[in-house]
């Protein structure tokens, strides 16, 4: 049956770097199906950990065996298309997804740092809405079911009845973050949330066969959405047509790139410590309020 699976494309990028427009561009595709972060579905292998760093260690038989089937039942349910899936967090479990899929084609994208922790700081203000409890519930097998109630009536005790400004923790969950949560500030954990996952991300991809990875900026598919998703279509062996590249650049909205500026000089600076080298390995200039 695993023989039917068609190699999947796997997004690699961190939460709030554009992972969902992208996803979206490339499901305009006839021959992807396209599969929004089956969160839960990764942590398979031991949903209880307190952090999202999973290895090649953790890809038994038995954990490799049932994502695997999780990926070919997605296929078949949507006319045997070859499955796009995006989850951020696997931004820290690389060498994990690769072992279960040896085959699977990767694309890698990377957002300016002041961008993602811009949104990333808003999100950690909200509570999941009732449509992604929903899109989790479906998504988590039934014995794993309890792991992700409690975090949800952990934050809705602390928005709801303590009034805290923050839930208890959203994105990728670095090994220390628990602790960082109690020493550093929100803005900072956020901007190391960015900075360990993005690193981790480009490391490990690093490690694959040359040809495996396709890596690109969310400036540059704002910039040029047309050559961008040309080389992804090329990338991921995917005939397309010129009507497919104007759907794609119709989509795009190069305006988002500047909701960071709301974020304050000295907010700014602060994380700084916490970004500057990942950044300039990434070719991210500072912005010249911060040189």
């Amino acid at each position: 049956m695993d023989n039917n699976l068609k190699a999947p494309i796997i997004l690699i990028g961190n939460y709030r770097s554009g992972t969902s427009i992208t996803q979206n561009l490339i499901g305009l595709h006839p021959d992807i199906a396209a599969w929004y972060e089956p969160r839960t579905m990764w942590l398979y292998a031991d949903p209880g950990r307190g952090h999202d760093e999973f290895d090649e260690s953790d890809a038994t038989h038995p954990v490799t065996l049932y994502i695997r089937q999780r990926f070919l039942a997605y296929q078949m349910r949507h006319g045997n298309r070859r499955v796009m899936e995006k989850t951020p967090g696997n931004v820290l479990r690389v060498p994990y997804v690769r072992a279960i899929f040896p085959e699977a084609t990767f694309l890698h994208m990377t957002r300016n740092p002041f961008s993602v922790i811009s949104s990333m700081e808003s999100k950690w203000q909200r509570t999941k809405t009732l449509r992604g409890i929903r899109r989790s519930i479906s998504d988590t097998p039934t014995t794993q079911l309890p792991y992700y109630l409690r975090q949800f009536l952990q934050d809705m005790v602390r928005k709801k009845i303590l009034r805290r400004k923050y839930v208890s923790i959203y994105g990728p969950r670095y090994k220390g973050i628990e602790e960082d949560l109690r020493t550093m500030s929100r803005m900072r954990v956020v901007a190391r949330q960015w900075a360990i996952g993005n690193r981790k991300a480009r490391q490990d991809l690093a490690e694959l066969e040359p040809g495996r990875v396709l890596s690109f900026r969310y400036e540059q598919l704002m910039a040029a959405p047309r050559e961008t998703f040309r080389g992804i279509y090329d990338h991921c062996r995917l005939a397309f047509t010129p009507d497919m590249l104007d759907k794609a650049e119709q989509m795009v909205d190069p305006g988002r790139q500047d909701k960071w500026h709301r974020l304050e000089p000295a907010q700014l600076k602060a994380v700084l410590p916490e970004i500057e080298d990942e950044m300039r390995h990434c070719g991210y200039d500072l912005p010249l309020a911060l040189q």
